[in-house]
């Protein structure tokens, strides 16, 4: 047990959150963000004369138990005694998502942990819908997680899995069925005898019976499909209030439906699903839509969002960040014109090669997005930390040696940046994500970016320091962005 000891953020004044009793199974925090959890709650008998002394001994079994899995969601968890109570301290980083904790006491997974985006879901709903849903969160194959709090919206799951049955339909497995008929030619396997004895003496020489393999689609699979996508459709329905994306998820459903309305909606058995489960060849497509078919079913939902027990999740917001930045840079090429390439898609690797071979270093360059002109590229880094103006907000003072050292690494990172081409003008954008609260004071005091040039003999290398909002109306993010980089 460590004493109380001042915490430093990896980059900002993280949000400090602290709950003074706790007698919850489920913890809520939000991405880059600190919470002080009295640690009391993890004796289960009768508290001893020396509480203190067994709550660190917990404490420490806990942490250890725990490690792994926290570590995996880049979460750091520490003890303090602050002199009357021990704490839990955890501490998040740009990862997302729920995941179960063992209790010291039982082994088990008694507990759990909800890392919400500090960027509310209502915005982030939209943009997961704008950018075409290329980043969701991604269940997990964990134990699930007590408590019944809805600590994230429904559609997000319905999202998931509403493209997962897509996938499903559209790699659908297509077993052999046999057909016997009657055919003008032979095909497949002949019943001559048959043929001879019924056929020929009825002069039927052209009704030959044949049997063949026919490829044919399973019915009560996508029967099991339209069920579920039924159970979504009324679930999606009744999320309407949530923001018009809901829409785009509601006509997403309804297509899907009319891909399947031939056959009628069933319920699987349990023989089905075990069936399904165990075929000897199952395309990835195939595994997860049966384990979405199965969510649905079972009414589970991520973290608790029903009656029964949460799925475990996780999503990088850098990963989603970077995702939206791609989305505004094809909006932005519409503007100002150029080629696109995105690191999403390995399309911005430039090699380091190392003589000789240097394994513990540094492998390649990856810009997030690059756009390519003529004379001229303009490299885009999105960067998921705190915009400065919020930083500022936040105590500048109280952080700035760290402030500007992991400031001066982004700078070097978007510096390298400009080495990977040989135009005569390189644009290098650290661009970061803020509230909106920010963007609209931004864009009163014409403040939305900061500027600087410097040269590398010929070569003219542009800095640019900006932020776009985390909505999806981006439109006054385009105008700021492509403002700055023609002027």
């Amino acid at each position: 047990m460590h004493k109380t000891k001042k915490i430093r953020s990896s980059y900002f004044n993280p949000i400090m959150q602290s709950v003074e009793k706790s007698n919850k199974k489920c913890f809520e925090m939000t991405d880059l963000s600190i919470l002080n959890i009295p640690a009391q709650f993890l004796i289960k008998e009768d508290v001893s004369r020396n509480p203190e002394g067994q709550t660190a001994k917990l404490c420490s079994q806990f942490i250890s138990d725990n490690r792994g899995l926290l570590h995996d969601f880049g979460v750091t968890v520490d003890s303090k005694y602050d002199g009357q109570k021990v704490y839990l301290t955890f501490s998040t980083s740009n990862r997302i998502g729920a995941l179960p904790l063992l209790s010291p006491t039982s082994g088990k997974p008694d507990y759990g942990l909800v890392i919400k985006p500090r960027f509310d879901w209502s915005g982030l709903g939209p943009m997961m819908s704008v950018m075409g849903w290329k980043v969701v969160p991604t269940p997990l194959k964990l134990p699930l997680i007590p408590g019944t709090e809805r600590k994230v919206p429904t559609w997000v799951l319905s999202s998931i899995i509403l493209n997962r049955i897509q996938a499903l339909l559209e790699q659908l497995n297509r077993t052999f069925e046999f057909i016997e008929s009657d055919l003008k030619a032979p095909k497949g396997t002949v019943n001559w005898n048959l043929y001879a004895i019924e056929r020929i003496p009825s002069v039927k020489f052209l009704n030959i019976p044949c049997r063949y393999p026919d490829l044919r689609d399973n019915e009560e699979l996508k029967s099991t499909i339209h069920f579920t996508l039924r159970k979504l459709l009324s679930s999606l329905e009744s999320q309407r209030a949530s923001g018009i994306f809901i829409l785009q998820l509601l006509e997403q459903c309804m297509a899907l439906i009319a891909r399947v309305n031939k056959v009628t909606p069933k319920r699987p058995t349990t023989l089905n699903l075990f069936s399904w489960n165990n075929l000897p060849i199952q395309r990835d497509a195939f595994r997860k839509g049966l384990e979405a078919i199965e969510w649905t079913i079972d009414e589970r939902g991520l973290a608790g969002l029903g009656d029964l027990l949460g799925l475990p999740w996780i999503m990088p917001m850098e990963t989603f960040f970077e995702a939206w930045l791609e989305t505004i840079g094809n909006s932005l090429i519409r503007k100002i014109g150029g080629n696109l390439r995105t690191g999403r898609k390995r399309e911005t690797i430039t090699p380091i090669s190392w003589i000789p071979p240097f394994v513990g270093s540094q492998k390649y360059l990856l810009p997030d997005v690059i756009i390519e002109k003529e004379n001229e590229i303009i490299i885009l880094d999105a960067k998921y930390k705190e915009h400065w103006e919020e930083m500022n907000f936040n105590s500048w003072t109280n952080l700035e040696d760290e402030i500007r050292e992991k400031h001066r690494e982004d700078l070097l990172q978007i510096l390298a940046y400009s080495t990977v081409t040989d135009k005569k003008t390189i644009t290098s954008c650290l661009i970061y994500p803020c509230k909106n609260s920010t963007w609209d004071s931004m864009i009163s005091r014409k403040r939305t970016f900061h500027k600087a040039s410097l040269y590398a003999g010929q070569r003219k290398i542009n800095l640019l320091l900006t932020a776009i909002p985390m909505k999806a109306n981006f439109n006054a993010a385009i105008d700021a962005l492509s403002y700055a980089l023609q002027n």
